[in-house]
C-alpha cells in the first residue's frame, strides 16, 4: 500500500502544525496520568517493557497498560512530526524556518524517549524526571511557533533584535519557563512519585512551592506589563494573545492554589499539568507577536526609518489593522 504524503498547502500546513502542538501537550497529560496512578515503573524495563516483552502480557497490571500507552504515544509524535517535515519542506514559497523547526521536533521526540527510558532504568530518579518534562516543554515551545507562524505564512518574519518588544518576549518566555522549572521541583518534592518506591528530591515541600509561587508572581506581573503594552501599541493579534495567556494564567492560579490547600487531588494535579503545557504554548505565541509591533520611535538609533520607508515601499510586515488602545 503506497501512503501519500497532504499536498503542501497552507491549510495544511496550519493542521499538521497544529497536531504536532496538540500531539505534544496530550504527551504531558499521558506523562500526568503515569505519575498520578503510580504506573511509572508498570514497564520496568528499556526499550522493552517486561521480561523482555516489547508489549505487556495478558495477565499485566493496569499500571503497566497505563506505562505503555504512555511509551506508544511517543511513536504516534514521531509520525506526525515526520510527515509535518515532509509536507513543510514542500510549501512554496519555501520557508525554511517552519522546516528547520520541525526537524528540531522530530528529532527531539526520541531523544525525549531516551531521557524517558533513563528515568525508568534509574527507578524514576526525581531529577531526571524533572529533565523529561522540560524537555517536552521545549518541544510545546516549537510547536506553538510553527503553528503561529504557519497560521501566518504571509508575514515576514523579522529580526526585532534589541526593540523593546524584544526584550519583553524575551523576558516573558525566560519567566515561562523558570516557573515551569520550579513546578518540576515542587513535584519533585511532593507525594506523587510515580510509583511507591521512587524516591524524592528531599527538599521541603512547602518551601519549594513557594518558590514556584514566586515566579508565577513574576510571570503574572511581566503579563500583565505585555498586555498594557499590547493596548498601547494597539495591535489586534497582540491583544488577543495577552488575553488568552491572562485567562489560561487565571485558571492555573486558581488550580494550583486549590490543589495546594486540598492535598494535592489526582484530577486537579492532572489539570495543573495540562494547563502548564497551554501556558507555554500561550506565552510563546505572545511572544511571536512581538515580534510585529511596529518599531517604536523609542526603539530605533536616532536619525534612522522604519526599513520599508527606506525601501520607499510604504509595504508594512504586519496585516493586522490597529484597533484603539
Amino acid at each position: 500500500m503506497r501512503l501519500t504524503l497532504p499536498a503542501p498547502t497552507a491549510q495544511n500546513a496550519r493542521r499538521l502544525t497544529l497536531a504536532n502542538l496538540l500531539a505534544n501537550i496530550a504527551l504531558v497529560l499521558t506523562g500526568g496520568l503515569v505519575r498520578l496512578t503510580g504506573s511509572g515503573l508498570g514497564c520496568a524495563e528499556w526499550p522493552t517493557c517486561n521480561d523482555g516483552n516489547i508489549v505487556p502480557t495478558p495477565e499485566a497490571p493496569i499500571h503497566t497498560y497505563i506505562e505503555f500507552v504512555n511509551r506508544t504515544l511517543t511513536f504516534a509524535l514521531i509520525v506526525v512530526a515526520l510527515t509535518t517535515w515532509l509536507v513543510l519542506r514542500r510549501l512554496s514559497p519555501r520557508r525554511p524556518d517552519l522546516t528547520r523547526l520541525a526537524f528540531l521536533i522530530g528529532m527531539g521526540i526520541p531523544a525525549q524517549g531516551v531521557v524517558g527510558g533513563i528515568t525508568v532504568l534509574t527507578g524514576l530518579n526525581p531529577y531526571t524526571v524533572m529533565v523529561h518534562m522540560m524537555i517536552t516543554m521545549v518541544l510545546i515551545y516549537w510547536a506553538a511557533v510553527s503553528y503561529h507562524r504557519a497560521r501566518h505564512l504571509d508575514r515576514v518574519v523579522v529580526d526585532y533584535r534589541g526593540r523593546a518588544a524584544h526584550w519583553l518576549a524575551r523576558a516573558l518566555l525566560i519567566a515561562t519557563y523558570l516557573t515551569l522549572a520550579l513546578g518540576t521541583f515542587a513535584t519533585g518534592a511532593g507525594p506523587h512519585a510515580g510509583d511507591p518506591d521512587a524516591g524524592r528530591t528531599g527538599f521541603d515541600p512547602a518551601l519549594v512551592s513557594q518558590l514556584h509561587a514566586d515566579a508565577v508572581f513574576l510571570l503574572v506581573g511581566l503579563s500583565v506589563g505585555v498586555t498594557i503594552y499590547a493596548r498601547i501599541v494597539g495591535r489586534r493579534g497582540l491583544i488577543v494573545a495577552t488575553t488568552l495567556l491572562m485567562a489560561v494564567e487565571l485558571g492555573q492560579a486558581v488550580v494550583g492554589y486549590t490543589q495546594y490547600f486540598t492535598g494535592l487531588p489526582l484530577a486537579l494535579v492532572a489539570a495543573h499539568l495540562v494547563l502548564a503545557a497551554l501556558v507555554m504554548a500561550t506565552s510563546t505565541v505572545v511572544a511571536e507577536e512581538l515580534r510585529y509591533v511596529p518599531a517604536l520611535r523609542a526603539d530605533r538609533p536616532v536619525g534612522t526609518r522604519p526599513a520599508a520607508q527606506r525601501r520607499g515601499s510604504g509595504t508594512t510586515l504586519e496585516h493586522d489593522a490597529p484597533v484603539a488602545g
